[in-house]
């Protein structure tokens, strides 16, 4: 009786858990992520609107800070997801122009680019 109401109890504690600060390396991965916005040169489209490479990931930095704060995003994955897709305010997905290269969904850029940090960091 008593293990199974502590199984249960720890069955609904554990969507919380789940749900903790990113570890180490996906701290690390983030903190690159968010350089190389900044270092791209890239432009990035929000609402509508085209920002500065430097503008867009302080930006992100921001959402990136708030869902921190509220232990939001556990991953490198889930920063991507949830920081620097899509606003929040209209669900629009982010775009990144690079040059004369046609616009990109944000989180297929930012994706490419972990897996690029990914293998050489091996």
């Amino acid at each position: 009786m008593i293990k199974s109401s502590i199984f249960a109890i720890s069955l609904a504690f554990l969507p919380l858990l789940s749900q903790a600060a990113p570890p180490p390396a996906a701290r690390q991965e983030i903190a690159h992520l968010i350089a190389h916005l900044t270092a791209s040169g890239c432009s990035f489209q929000r609402n509508g609107r085209w920002h500065d490479a430097t503008e867009a990931a302080k930006h992100i930095g921001r959402k990136y800070d708030y869902l921190l704060k509220r232990d939001l995003v556990a991953s490198s994955e889930e920063f991507i997801a949830r920081a620097a897709s899509e606003s929040s305010l209209s669900s629009k997905p982010y775009q990144v122009r690079c040059g004369d290269h046609a616009p990109v969904a944000s989180a297929a850029w930012l994706k490419a680019e972990l897996t690029r940090y990914r293998t050489t960091r091996r």
